[in-house]
C-alpha cells in the first residue's frame, strides 16, 4: 500500500505493528491525536511512520517524581455529555483547554486522598499521556461515590502524539516541569476502573545515598 510519501496501514496492521488491540489503536484515531490519516473506502489509512514514531515513544519516567506511587487516570475518546458543569467526558485533542479541564477533572470513582497524594495527575489514552492535571489539594464527593477535583489546573495536553506536539498552559514552573516529563510518554496502567495506581519510585536524593 505504497502512497506519496511512503507507506500507509490500516487500523488493524497499526494495531498489529505496535502490538496493541485494535479498539485501543481506534481510541487515538478518534481522538484526533494521529496526523496523514486518510480513507480508502471504509478504512481509515495511517502513515507508517506516523505507527513507528508511536512505537518509539519513551515511558514515563517516573522516578523523576517525588513520590511513591502515582495515580493514572484512564480515559476514552471524548465523547458529549448532558451534565450541569461539562459538556464533554474523555479527550480530543481538538477540544479547548477549559472543555478539556473539565472532561477530565471528575466524577470519577477513586481514592481521593491518594490521587492528591502525588500532586499530578497524568491523563493517559490507549497508554500515552496525552494531559496533565495539577492542583489536586481538594476534591468532593456525589451521591454516587464519585470525586471531583474541583481546582484541578491543566498543566498541559497533546494535540499530536506522533511528532509529538505539547501545548503546556501551567503558569507555575513546577507544573510545567511535571507537563513536560509527562507529555506524550508511554505510561501503562492496569485497573477495572477509570484510576490506576502505578508504582513510582521516587529517586533517591544525593543526601540519602549510601
Amino acid at each position: 500500500m505504497e502512497e506519496v510519501g511512503g507507506m500507509l496501514l490500516t487500523t488493524g496492521q497499526a494495531a498489529q505493528e505496535l502490538g496493541c488491540a485494535i479498539t485501543t489503536f481506534r481510541r487515538l484515531v478518534h481522538a484526533g491525536l494521529l496526523p496523514g490519516l486518510s480513507r480508502r473506502g471504509v478504512r481509515v489509512m495511517v502513515p507508517l511512520d506516523v505507527v513507528r514514531a508511536l512505537g518509539q515513544r519513551r515511558h514515563a519516567p517516573l522516578d523523576r517524581l517525588d513520590a511513591q506511587e502515582i495515580a493514572v487516570l484512564r480515559v476514552d475518546a471524548a465523547k458529549q455529555v448532558q451534565e450541569p458543569d461539562r459538556n464533554w467526558i474523555g479527550f480530543a485533542a481538538s477540544l479547548a483547554p477549559e472543555d478539556l479541564l473539565k472532561a477530565l477533572r471528575g466524577w470519577w470513582r477513586c481514592d481521593a486522598p491518594s490521587v492528591a497524594a502525588a500532586g499530578v495527575l497524568p491523563v493517559t489514552l490507549s497508554g500515552y499521556v496525552v494531559a496533565v492535571l495539577t492542583g489536586l489539594e481538594a476534591w468532593e464527593k456525589n451521591a454516587q461515590g464519585r470525586y471531583v477535583f474541583p481546582h484541578a489546573r491543566l498543566a498541559g495536553h497533546v494535540t499530536d502524539l506522533a511528532t509529538p506536539v505539547h501545548h503546556v498552559t501551567a503558569s507555575s514552573q513546577a507544573d510545567r516541569m511535571l507537563a513536560d516529563v509527562l507529555l506524550g510518554s508511554r505510561l501503562v496502567s492496569h485497573s477495572g476502573g477509570a484510576i490506576a495506581y502505578v508504582p513510582a519510585p521516587a529517586a533517591r536524593r544525593p543526601d540519602k545515598e549510601a
